[in-house]
C-alpha cells in the first residue's frame, strides 16, 4: 500500500462514523500482536489542554534521553502529523506500511461482518500508531484520547500513568449532558492501581474523578497542588518560574502563548514526575523550551499580522477571550468557521465584542456550520459581517478588511487553521 492508497483507505473509513466501545480495538491489537503493550505509555484525556499537555511531556520525556511516541488527534494539514516519533511526524512510507497491516489484518478478522464491526477512521489510525511505535522501538508513548475515555480506543493502552485535563461541555450528545456525566467518561481511563495527575478540575468533575481513583486504588494527584508558578511574556512566547513539591525548575521558556498554558505545564510537568523518578531540571528546561504546538496562539508577523488559535468549544473560547482581553488591538478582524455540533452562539456572544469585523467562512467538512447563519448572528449583534465559502478566499478578504496596521484572528475549528495554513 503506497501513501496515496493509506489516504484513500482511511478515507474510506469515514463512514462509519464514531463508534463507541472498544471491542473493533481491542481484536485488533490482539491480531496485530499486542502492540500497545511493548512499550510504557501515559494516557492523557480532557476536554481542553490535552493536546499541549501531550505536547509538552512527549518534548520533556525525548529530552530525558528516552525513545518517544506522540499520538494526537485530529490534525492540522497532513495524518502523519498525528504519529510522532523522536519528536518527528512518522515517514509516509511507514505510515503506508503500518496502515497497510492493519488494513489486511482488519480485513481478515472482520471478514463477513456486518459493517457496525469494521474499524472506524480513528480505530484504524490509533491501530496503525500503536503498531507504528512497537516497530520503531519506542520506549514511552504519550496518547492523547480522542473523545471522552471510557470508549476511547485509546483506552485499550495499559498505561503507566493516566493524566485528565480540564473538563468542561463538548460532545454532549456522545458523552451526555451533565459536567458529572462527562468526568465519569474520562475518568474510566485510570487504571488499576497506577496513578493518576488530575489538572484543574470544577468540584463535581473533580469528585467523580477521585471516587473512581478511590475504587480502582489508582493514587491521584493533584497537578496544581503545592506549585509554584508565575510567568512573563516573550517574544517567543513566555518565561515561566515553576516549583512543584519535588524540585524547583528554575526558569523555563515556554513557547506557548496564554495562562491556560501554565495549567497545562504544570500538568505535563507533573505527569512525567509520576512516571520518571530521575527526571533532572536540566532536562525539564530542555523539554518545554523545544515543545512544538502550533495552532494554539501561534502569532505569525506581517502586514497584518494573524493570530491562529484552535478555539473549537466553549472552554477553548474563553481561554482564547482572556488573551484577547490582555492583548487588545483596534484592527481585529476575527474569521471564523465551526462544526454543527458545538455551543457556537455562546462562543460567538464572547468573542464578537473583541473584534471590530467578523467574516464566516466554512471549512470543507459536512459537519461544518452554514457561515451565512453566522455572519447574520453577527450583523445583528452590530458587528459588520459578511459569509465568505472558501477559507483561501475569506483569509484574503480578511487580510484585506484589517489593513497593513491590523490583525486577523482564525479561530473556530482546527480544521478551519488546516485550510488557512496552506494559503499563507
Amino acid at each position: 500500500m503506497t501513501y496515496d492508497e493509506a489516504l484513500v483507505y482511511l478515507k474510506g473509513r469515514e463512514r462509519f462514523g464514531i463508534k463507541f466501545g472498544l471491542a473493533n480495538i481491542d481484536r485488533l491489537a490482539e491480531a496485530l500482536g499486542r502492540p500497545e503493550c511493548r512499550y510504557a505509555s501515559l494516557l492523557v484525556a480532557g476536554t481542553n489542554g490535552k493536546g499541549s499537555t501531550v505536547a509538552l511531556s512527549e518534548s520533556i520525556l525525548r529530552a530525558s534521553g528516552l525513545r518517544t511516541g506522540r499520538y494526537t488527534s485530529p490534525h492540522l494539514r497532513f495524518v502523519e502529523e498525528r504519529i510522532h516519533i523522536e519528536g518527528r511526524p512518522i515517514r509516509r512510507e511507514e505510515l503506508a506500511d503500518a496502515v497497510s497491516r492493519v488494513a489486511e489484518t482488519a480485513e481478515r478478522l472482520f471478514e463477513g461482518e456486518p459493517d457496525r464491526s469494521a474499524p472506524t477512521y480513528f480505530e484504524a489510525m490509533t491501530a496503525a500508531a500503536f503498531l507504528a511505535f512497537a516497530e520503531r522501538g519506542v520506549e514511552v508513548a504519550v496518547l492523547e484520547v480522542g473523545m471522552g475515555g471510557r470508549f476511547d480506543a485509546t483506552n485499550i493502552a495499559p498505561a503507566d500513568v493516566s493524566v485528565i485535563a480540564p473538563i468542561g461541555f463538548d460532545h454532549e450528545r456522545f458523552l451526555g449532558g451533565t459536567l458529572a456525566a462527562i468526568a465519569a467518561e474520562k475518568a474510566a481511563i485510570i487504571k488499576e492501581g497506577r496513578p493518576v495527575v488530575v489538572g484543574r478540575l470544577e468540584p463535581e468533575a473533580l469528585e467523580v474523578v477521585r471516587r473512581e481513583a478511590e475504587a480502582k486504588k489508582a493514587p491521584l494527584i493533584a497537578a496544581l497542588e503545592g506549585v509554584e508558578i508565575r510567568s512573563e511574556e516573550t517574544g517567543e512566547g513566555q518565561r515561566v518560574w515553576l516549583e512543584t513539591p519535588s524540585r524547583d525548575y528554575g526558569v523555563l521558556e515556554l513557547p506557548l502563548a496564554g495562562a491556560h498554558q501554565l495549567d497545562n505545564l504544570a500538568l505535563a510537568v507533573r505527569a512525567v514526575e509520576c512516571y520518571s523518578r530521575s527526571l533532572t531540571i536540566e532536562c525539564v528546561a530542555r523539554g518545554v523550551a523545544a515543545t512544538e504546538w502550533p495552532g494554539r496562539l501561534q502569532r505569525i508577523e506581517g502586514k497584518p499580522a494573524l493570530l491562529l488559535d484552535a478555539a473549537h468549544n466553549v472552554m477553548a473560547t474563553e481561554a482564547l477571550v482572556r488573551y484577547l482581553e490582555s492583548h487588545p488591538h483596534p484592527r481585529r478582524v476575527l474569521l471564523f468557521g465551526v462544526m454543527k455540533d458545538k455551543r457556537v452562539w455562546e462562543m460567538l456572544e464572547q468573542l464578537l465584542p473583541l473584534v471590530r469585523y467578523f467574516i464566516a467562512t466554512r471549512p470543507e467538512m459536512s459537519r461544518a456550520r452554514d457561515p451565512e447563519k453566522l455572519a447574520r448572528f453577527a450583523k445583528e449583534r452590530g458587528v459588520p459581517a459578511e459569509a465568505v465559502r472558501s477559507p483561501e478566499a475569506a483569509l484574503a478578504r480578511a487580510r484585506k478588511v484589517a489593513g497593513p496596521e491590523g490583525e486577523v484572528l482564525v479561530a473556530g475549528s482546527i480544521f478551519l487553521l488546516g485550510e488557512v495554513l496552506p494559503a499563507l
